[in-house]
């Protein structure tokens, strides 16, 4: 507690006591957005392991085996 209440008065010093609401605001809407970054990206990321692949793969093309002509061996 007594670090804590140490770096509260530093702050104080550096930024004077009508900075500190301003840097408050500020940092709590830097956590805000963070926040929300964190939960889109989250929901991005459990939607795309969720949903099926939107692409069939190739199917391979079976050639049927080519016949020799007969009458040709025989020449």
């Amino acid at each position: 507690m007594p670090e804590i209440l140490l770096v509260l008065a530093v702050i104080l010093i550096f930024f004077g006591a009508k900075k500190l609401p301003e840097l408050a605001k500020g940092m709590g809407q830097g956590i805000k957005e963070f926040k929300k970054a964190t939960r889109d990206a989250t929901g991005e990321m459990e939607r795309a392991l969720d949903d099926p692949p939107d692409y069939t793969p190739p199917t391979p093309k079976i050639s049927e085996p080519v016949s020799g002509d007969d009458s040709k061996k025989d020449a």
